[in-house]
């Protein structure tokens, strides 16, 4: 699966579970996503769930924003928009570059969150593949 076919699949998965929660104000809604809430009323949203770990050595990690509106993917790599110097790089196997996002928890915090809040996941992660 192509990281692009893979936005798109959690587009949907997020567009569901968002309608699903409708009830909740925004703020609320965002809180659902913490990441022990999910993994107790949400263990199929995502494949780390199943083994109750976290993509991120956080203490409180919110999953609204699973993957980061700030990575770029292009036909020759991917990358950070904003070099987040907790961010890294390595050249796979395949010659790509891959930005390594595993040590930046910044869409993972709260306050980031709502300053990109949208109830529809594509449109913030709407930047992210570069043709």
């Amino acid at each position: 699966m192509t990281y692009e076919e893979w936005i798109n699949e959690h587009k949907i998965k997020h567009q569901k579970l968002v309608s699903k929660l409708s009830y909740l104000s925004d703020m609320e809604l965002v809180k659902y996503f913490d990441f022990d809430n999910m993994v107790k009323y949400e263990p199929d949203f995502c494949l780390l769930y199943k083994e109750n770990t976290k993509c991120h050595d956080m203490e409180t990690l919110n999953c609204y924003l699973c993957a980061c509106p700030l990575f770029r993917l292009d036909k020759t790599k991917s990358f950070c928009d904003i070099a987040s110097v907790n961010g890294g790089e390595f050249v796979g196997p395949d010659g790509f570059i891959h930005q390594d996002c595993s040590g930046c928890t910044i869409p993972h915090k709260i306050p980031y969150i709502e300053a990109n809040f949208d109830k529809d996941w594509g449109s913030i992660m709407k930047n992210v593949v570069q043709k």
